[in-house]
């Protein structure tokens, strides 16, 4: 399955900020066809790293796409029956609008002269876009960790547009511990010498401190289970301790490694951008998460894993009972996995056979 990036471009969107951003484009891949009704269409939305291509083989650049055990002919996202779309979200580095792109009223990259976003002004450039494919109503949305918060935010802003929703391994908003991570991934861009107040480009990129803040990243999406099953204590092409700081540890240069791979594929910015995106990010804001969710009308399937410590099946809990509350038709599972907050991209076996369940009655109910 070989999948190409598309561009679509806007006049402008209104930001939560009040800044008007003119122009703004939205890269997207899609997968499987769009029926005549168009009542087959699904939205998929990424995590913080992610882009749109989200399976198959891309036309670009060779790589399988992110969410490929997912996504695809007789997968939990059947593309054999649904039309499935993926967008770079707004602030990204992946060809939709972000500080990387060039800002009109200069002719250089924005850097940090980009607006401050948000997770809402993410979901309203994927409204426009969905709107533009001539689609009214999605039959799904579905995504997991700032993927799921997407998810929350469409449910709520846009209610008429969802039949079904899918947030996965999320919360309704960031705790201290989360917002914490997220600080001292920023502080070690921002310590990087080479970060230059974020006009970087065309010059030596804050390579140090965008790995630094991946290394502590990576961590979180991981379980002391699943590091102690990959790595233990196991030394690197070594028997004995060398007495120096040389990645010794199999552990070490596995972070390592990781870092220094994300800064070939990520910009620095962004990650700054979306990172505090997804702290401001709060759906209640004062009131009671049940009145938050009153808008909702759609169908939901709520998705936590146990050894999950970045984003705890607890707050996949308050989702469900904020819902439950208001009589909303809510699934709630919690699957079980040592794979920490990445299992939700790797351990898909039983999540497989609940999304393609839920998809399958939800179509079923819709063309009733």
């Amino acid at each position: 399955m070989i999948s190409e990036t598309k561009i679509a471009h806007f006049d402008s969107l209104r930001l939560d900020s009040g800044f008007e951003l003119a122009p703004v484009q939205v890269a997207y891949e899609t997968w499987g066809e769009l029926n005549a009704s168009r009542s087959n269409a699904i939205l998929v939305v990424h995590a913080f790293s992610g882009d749109a291509h989200a399976a198959g083989i891309s036309a670009e650049t060779g790589q399988t796409g992110w969410w490929d055990n997912m996504i695809g002919p007789g997968k939990a996202f059947d593309t054999d029956k649904y039309f499935v779309i993926c967008s770079n979200v707004l602030g990204g580095c992946r060809g939709t609008t972000g500080p990387s792109s060039i800002n009109p009223a200069t002719g250089a990259p924005w850097a940090m002269n980009f607006p401050v976003i948000t997770i809402a002004d993410m979901v309203r450039l994927q409204h426009m876009l969905i709107e533009s494919l001539g689609i009214r109503r999605l039959l799904a949305i579905s995504g997991g960790s700032m993927g799921g918060m997407q998810v929350l935010e469409w449910a709520v802003s846009f209610p008429d547009a969802v039949a079904c929703a899918i947030p996965i391994a999320t919360t309704a908003r960031h705790s201290a511990q989360q917002i914490a991570f997220n600080e001292v991934g920023r502080q070690a861009i921002m310590a990087d010498l080479d970060w230059l107040d974020g006009n970087y480009y065309g010059r030596t990129r804050p390579a140090r401190g965008l790995a630094v803040a991946r290394m502590v990243g990576h961590i979180t999406y991981m379980s002391d289970d699943s590091m102690r099953e990959k790595f233990g204590r196991r030394m690197r092409g070594r028997d004995e301790f060398g007495f120096d700081f040389s990645a010794e540890f199999e552990v070490e240069s596995y972070l390592r490694y990781r870092g220094s791979q994300f800064v070939d594929r990520f910009d620095a910015n962004s990650y700054l951008y979306i990172t505090k995106a997804m702290d401001y990010f709060d759906l209640s804001l004062g009131r009671t998460l049940a009145a938050a969710l009153q808008p909702a009308t759609a169908r939901f399937l709520v998705i936590s894993f146990t050894s999950d410590w970045l984003y705890p099946s607890y707050q996949s809990l308050e989702i469900v009972r904020a819902l439950r509350t208001l009589n909303r038709d809510v699934a709630y599972c919690e699957l079980p996995s040592n794979y920490g907050h990445d299992a939700f991209l790797v351990d898909v076996a039983e999540q497989t056979d609940m999304v393609r369940g839920f998809l399958a009655s939800t179509y079923r109910e819709a063309a009733a």
